[in-house]
């Protein structure tokens, strides 16, 4: 009995020619393995499938593409005719599998390894490969298949091809970039947090990641990074191909055929240090020049209280705390609204509105006008609303808190760019707190003066002092909207120009006409308000002048075609992202890119000049920001000559910092 099922077994395990689209099978207690196609004719020219067959006894399994730690993959040599061709191998998706201290890479069960082919006649394979459990063996065989011409017909095993290139990882959509640390990130629509739950990458070639190495998540504002552990075959400034395997909420796995390219990769950041970050960059922001004169307001009002009332001060300063939360809450709301629509919105993006410009403008005036005591606000004219930063109720302190985060819209402060991007990338509850973290950084200097009461007593004692320099603080608020009249000449030109003067006028005119009481002297200035207003619809639909403010000196207008013709062309660039209204960008801009030095180590290096101006949106530079994983300016890149990854400068620029960065490349005669 014994003797005849061995020959049977050798019967079967004896190549042959076969008539169907499957050959005679190798088996051994381990597996049956067959050669299969997906036809059982062919078509003259027509391309059709082969595939070695694999049926796995339970517990073992066989080698991918890439083994892993340990194994070796399948192994082919085919023999046809002269007219017949036979493609690689269309490797199906691997599954990872731990054995013990080592990681692998493989399958088990059934598997169909298949090939695209042409031409018809016999078609010869010898292959090997490993098969293990608890131990592994190799094993081998040979494989024959007779596919006559004729008129081709799916096979009976034509399900199993099928079934296979379901399997079969798909090319990616996604941007994908390496960095030199072995961080992988994809930028794309569909790659955030509410639509990737995990993700695992699985290299092509052996070594070039560590298996076993945990590969932690991120999520950034465009998409996702993975933390792999180089291997000893991972090269800084070489691609990476592989599978990448994204599992959405509902367990669902799609496996993407993945390229990174040597690139910057923006780093994801846990939700505590962002909110670190983000209280840090809320705090800095009170010294910025936008903020300051608000700050002071506020800080007079709030030492003053704290000498008569302690708990008024107090209860102050919490209001004025609740208007900038709020404040930054609608923000960041406004802007995850946006960008869900798909619109790309960063920090600062109400500026790139002409009639947002505007109103801030009369906004500013309109203060430094009550500041100088053009006019006063008494409790009879209190519902108009005039000037609430400097009412002593309740809504003057909410409205300071809204006034601080509107004018700190165009300063960004260190740690604020990083602090941001999580905020955008993050899901919304996470995105919200970043954003408060924010607001609780920029509102507490006020509130420490009230609940602090040593503070508040080291300020001098009440007096004239205090009119002094409230009316001192008028002077920022017009420089303020000075500054804001040129930026509206860059956006609207100057047909906004003149409106938006004529608009100062009659905000002029209505300040004056309040002191003709409250019945004629509100009228008129409801009047000369509403004239104002009008002008604004030819704001919004004005035209971008054609001369960009933002460049100065030898600067090309940036665009991603020049860009990458540069980089291809192996120059060395410095890409500088700018807007008008952004106060950080002009002081770096005049500190630190303009000065002799700088501009002659740029020409030393050969170094291209590229400024991008977001004063009025331009959807090219906007993707560029949201690429680099950026939501706002400034943004300073420099690109070595040598197609590195590009160097990203801090936000606060210096000229040591630019010469730091170009001086490796500063050779004269550089071309």
């Amino acid at each position: 009995m014994k003797l005849s099922r061995l020959f049977a077994l050798l019967l079967l395990a004896l190549p042959g020619p076969a008539v169907a689209a499957e050959s005679a099978a190798h088996v051994s207690p381990r597996a049956t393995v067959t050669l299969v196609s997906d036809t059982d004719a062919v078509d003259t020219g027509a391309p059709y499938h082969l595939g070695l067959r694999f049926k796995l006894a339970p517990g073992w399994h066989t080698y991918g593409r890439n083994p892993g730690d340990a194994g070796i993959p399948p192994d082919f040599k085919w023999t046809v005719p002269d007219h017949t061709k036979v493609g690689d191998i269309d490797w199906p998706t691997p599954l990872v599998l731990p054995e013990g201290p080592v990681t692998t890479y493989g399958y088990t069960g059934t598997v169909l390894l298949a090939a695209p082919a042409e031409g018809a006649g016999p078609v010869r394979l010898h292959a090997s490969w490993l098969v293990c459990d608890n131990i592994c063996v190799p094993e081998e065989g040979n494989f024959t298949l007779e596919l006559p011409a004729g008129t081709a017909a799916p096979s009976s095993e034509a399900a199993l091809f099928a079934e296979a290139r379901a399997n079969t990882p798909r090319p990616s959509p996604f941007a994908a970039h390496i960095g030199p640390n072995g961080t992988m990130g994809l930028s794309g629509a569909g790659l955030g947090a509410g639509a990737v739950r995990e993700a695992w990458f699985m290299p092509d070639q052996p070594d070039m990641v560590v298996p076993a190495a945990a590969q932690t998540l991120g999520f950034t504002t465009d998409g996702i990074t993975l933390h792999l552990a180089p291997g000893e075959a991972f090269k800084a400034n070489a691609s990476l191909s592989g599978v990448l395997v994204l599992r959405d909420a509902s367990g669902q796995n799609t496996a993407l055929a993945v390229t990174a390219t040597p690139g910057a990769v923006s780093e994801a950041m846990s939700l505590w240090r962002a909110l670190g970050f983000a209280v840090l960059g809320g705090l800095i922001l009170n010294l910025m020049p936008c903020v300051f004169p608000v700050l002071a307001m506020k800080a007079m009002a709030i030492a003053r209280l704290s000498v008569e009332d302690r708990f008024t001060a107090r209860a102050h300063a919490g209001i004025y705390t609740v208007g900038v939360m709020a404040s930054f809450a609608v923000i960041g709301a406004a802007v995850q609204v946006l960008r869900q629509l798909g619109h790309a919105v960063g920090w600062g993006f109400q500026f790139q509105s002409p009639v947002f410009v505007a109103v801030m403008a009369w906004l500013l005036f309109a203060i430094g006008l009550n500041l100088s005591g053009v006019f006063q606000v008494d409790t009879r004219l209190a519902g108009t609303g005039q000037s609430l930063t400097l009412r002593d109720g309740w809504a003057g302190s909410l409205f300071s808190g809204v006034l601080a985060v509107l004018v700190a819209s165009p300063c960004t402060a260190p740690f604020m760019g990083l602090a941001l991007a999580s905020a955008l990338a993050a899901p919304p509850v996470q995105s919200m707190l970043v954003f408060l973290a924010l607001g609780a950084g920029l509102a507490a200097p006020t509130t420490l003066l009230a609940v602090l009461p040593g503070v508040a007593r080291l300020l001098p004692r009440p007096g004239r002092w205090m009119e002094i320099l409230k009316q001192a603080l008028a002077f920022p608020m017009y420089g303020a909207a000075a500054w804001l009249v040129w930026v509206l000449s860059l956006q609207a030109g100057g047909d906004g120009v003149l409106a938006v003067v004529v608009g100062l006028v009659l905000v002029g005119f209505a300040a004056w006409a309040l002191r003709f009481g409250p019945r004629w002297g509100a009228a008129l200035a409801v009047t000369a308000v509403v004239a104002a207003l009008a002008l604004l619809p030819g704001l919004s639909s004005a035209e971008l002048p054609q001369l960009s403010a933002a460049e100065s000196g030898p600067s090309e207008r940036f665009s991603t075609a020049r860009l990458d013709a540069l980089r291809a062309a192996g120059k060395p660039v410095f890409v500088n992202m700018t807007a008008a209204w952004c106060v950080t960008c002009l002081v770096n801009e005049k500190v630190a890119l303009s000065p002799p030095a700088v501009r002659a180590a740029f020409a030393a290096a050969g170094v291209t000049l590229l400024t991008g101006d977001w004063t009025r949106q331009d959807a090219e530079i906007s993707a560029f920001l949201q690429a680099q994983a950026h939501d706002g300016v400034p943004l300073y890149l420099f690109y070595p000559p040598d197609g590195r990854p590009p160097v990203v400068l801090p936000q606060i620029l210096t000229p040591g910092i630019v010469l730091a960065a170009l001086q490796p490349y500063a050779t004269a005669g550089r071309p």
